[in-house]
């Protein structure tokens, strides 16, 4: 037990006998004062995450043949008419036809080439760089309104 002086004095009636403070109290302070922190920080964290809108009407779709909401048909590889080895473009149908994006891909990890797609009726420039026939092994199409 330890003694807290009150006065300078050597008089001991002005000294208070006190008790220090066991370590488990001290322990159980630390960790509640720790989870409390460790609660507000998460409800920080989930107040600022939840806060994320998107729009309610969206649509979006990846495939090799059929596309998730879309449909890819009459599909078309336009050769160069000099280096019949080179597609200078594909043409295919897509429909729903109000995809504000569409990309074609011809072979897998390839190139992505930017589509123009015009009421449904879509065609690809793939010259830059230059498809061709000995690396095309598929069609990937990508669209989104």
């Amino acid at each position: 037990m330890g003694h807290l002086l009150l006065a300078s004095s050597a008089d001991s009636s002005h000294i208070v006998p006190f008790r220090k403070e066991p370590a488990v109290v001290r322990k159980r302070r630390t960790l509640v004062i720790a989870t409390l922190i460790a609660v507000v920080a998460g409800v920080a964290t989930y107040a600022f995450t939840a806060s994320n809108t998107l729009p309610a009407s969206t649509s979006a779709g990846s495939g090799a043949a059929s596309i998730s909401g879309y449909t890819v048909t009459g599909v078309a590889y336009n050769l160069n008419a000099t280096t019949p080895t080179n597609i200078d473009s594909v043409s295919f149908t897509i429909n729903p036809g109000t995809a504000s994006t569409v990309k074609a891909q011809l072979s897998s990890g390839g190139q992505w080439y930017q589509c123009t797609n015009t009421t449904g009726s879509v065609s690809c420039a793939t010259t830059s760089p230059q498809a061709t026939v000995s690396t095309a092994s598929q069609l990937t199409v990508i669209a989104a309104n």
